[in-house]
């Protein structure tokens, strides 16, 4: 199992103490002669914020352990879906990624409950952010973490998996990163967020919908605003509903692409949020959309028909104006 240590350069050091301030996990503290000190290795996730923010690059943050051990190991497996279900997953990507000329394949989220077998599906060999495993999937990846293949404690904490660090709950860490004004703001804004009653969920699972061996509860879809826009009109197609959306900006797939989503039986969009964007690879012109798996038959339904006209249609401009 991959533990993480911090090397600290004291020759680079300037002693600022930010790594100390920014650590969500107190595993830092100023030591006797001003640098930072390690006072407790085990609650470090491999977040790399300490390292991140120190300006002058004195930290490392280094994987350690045994890469491929899997504590689960010895645990029997979930039965696959059966093959008829993904066959059905498989022709709704299929089709929406055609009608929509999607770049990257939409990505089955499932929240492994508390007392529900773990799919069959391999673990990281490092921690990763689920935003960052929600990217590998888009690209072909099936992904599977228990809280303690989560390098981010606010993720973690949001799907129920584990308690909320305090610099999170009190917001005291998005001040830090500027994010917010005040720790008032910031109290709010986490206040404001849902989330899944502690310890209720035991992992995230990830996988691009034509592989997913679980049911998802949510499909997310990365794409263009257009893109998205087409993705509404498809839902809208049948009944001309307009939809409510929820987005801030702040944790962005955990809460507004995956929780809301689940939690409202509703489609969500969302921008994207700094954790996000600065822990990926996602383009600056992409935004996302998190849908129950229920809505998929609409969608690639809806998607058909708007395909036969609207969408070429809009793309070929047909109401602009020629050049004179």
């Amino acid at each position: 199992m991959a533990d993480y240590r911090i090397l600290h350069d004291a020759d680079r050091c300037v002693k600022c103490g930010l790594c100390v301030a920014f650590c969500p996990c107190d595993v830092l503290e100023i030591g006797k002669e001003g640098y930072p000190v390690v006072v407790d290795a085990e609650p470090c996730v491999g977040c790399m914020t300490c390292s991140g923010n120190c300006p002058q690059r004195a930290l490392t943050v280094e994987a350690t352990g045994d890469a491929v051990y899997d504590p689960f190991a010895d645990e029997p497996r979930a039965e696959p879906l059966d093959s008829k279900r993904c066959s059905e997953f498989a022709e709704y990507q299929r089709v929406i990624m055609e009608k929509l000329g999607l770049r990257w394949q939409p990505v089955a989220v499932g929240l492994i409950e508390a007392d529900e077998l773990l799919p069959d599906v391999p673990m990281p060999s490092e921690n990763l952010r689920f935003c960052q495993a929600l990217m590998a999937a888009r690209r072909g990846a099936s992904v599977l973490m228990p809280p303690s293949k989560h390098s981010c404690p606010d993720g973690t904490s949001i799907f129920g998996m584990t308690g909320v660090p305090e610099k999170l709950a009190t917001g005291e860490i998005y001040v830090l990163f500027h994010k917010l004004d005040t720790a008032e703001a910031a109290a709010q804004m986490v206040a404001e967020r849902p989330t899944l009653p502690p310890h209720s969920r035991r992992a995230t699972y990830v996988a691009p919908l034509n592989k997913t061996v679980r049911e998802p509860e949510v499909v997310v879809f990365t794409g263009t605003p257009e893109q998205m826009m087409w993705l509404c009109m498809s839902m809208s197609y049948y009944t001309g509903h307009r939809f409510d959306f929820h987005a801030s900006g702040y944790n962005s797939m955990c809460v507004e692409a995956v929780l809301i989503p689940l939690r409202d039986d509703e489609p969500n969009i969302t921008f994207g949020c700094y954790g996000c964007r600065a822990a990926s690879d996602i383009g600056e012109d992409m935004m996302f959309m998190g849908v129950p798996t229920n809505r998929l038959p609409t969608i690639a339904k809806g998607l058909t028909e708007l395909a036969k006209k609207a969408i070429p249609h809009s793309r070929m401009k047909i109401y602009l104006p020629p050049i004179m």
